[in-house]
């Protein structure tokens, strides 16, 4: 156990060994409800203009991860780095002295990332088709509903929104090109994009000619 913690704790693994432990505790909470699976994907690229969801995962998109959530990536990539990382650590690192330690390191930590990349492609692609059973078919009735932006803003590649539908409600993908709309605005749905599986939008009062 000494010798497990000692590696764990000992860098490059303690660096993946504390993102490994956020995203359990990610997991931990989503099974309590209080997170969705695919909140990352609707976050990213909201509070921080700077961050794109689309952006981050766009090397691992090339695997044919699309449709998988961004979340589910990131845990799986983080999972395989660590695990190369610990026994890079447990059987190489941690007998080298101080300086060519941190070196060497530094040299894994990096090709860790690199064959994760592929790793997490690999095992993550049969998920693709079962995540796009999921998701519901096209709901073009609903153009011209009025929705409720629940995304921190909506962008051209990024949004969400909720339509009543008398009953659960539906969830939706949202675009608009000028990112004019906040949480809580009123939208309307005015094009569907099948190419996203998304809905153009517009603001209540611009579509009602206000």
């Amino acid at each position: 156990m000494f010798l497990f913690l000692q590696t764990v704790l000992s860098f490059p693994t303690v660096v993946f060994s504390v993102l490994l432990a956020a995203a359990v505790l990610y997991w931990l909470v989503a099974a309590l409800g209080l997170l969705e699976i695919d909140v990352l994907d609707g976050w990213f690229g909201g509070d921080s203009a700077d961050v794109d969801a689309e952006a981050m995962a766009g090397p691992l998109m090339r695997y044919g991860l699309g449709g998988v959530p961004l979340t589910l990536v990131l845990t799986v990539l983080v999972f395989f780095a660590w695990l190369l990382c610990y026994f890079a650590e447990l059987l190489v690192l941690r007998h080298l002295p101080g300086a060519l330690h941190w070196a060497l390191g530094l040299g894994v930590a990096a090709g860790a990332l690199v064959v994760s990349a592929f790793a997490t492609g690999v095992a993550l692609r049969p998920a693709r088709r079962f995540f796009a059973k999921l998701k519901p078919a096209p709901q073009k009735s609903v153009l011209g509903q009025t929705a409720i932006v629940r995304s921190p803003e909506i962008t051209p590649s990024l949004g969400m929104a909720s339509v009543e539908d008398g009953g659960a409600g539906l969830i939706l993908q949202v675009r608009d090109e000028g990112g004019r709309y906040k949480r809580g605005d009123r939208v309307v749905l005015i094009e569907y994009l099948p190419e996203q599986n998304a809905y153009r939008v517009v603001g209540e009062d611009e579509f009602q000619g206000l």
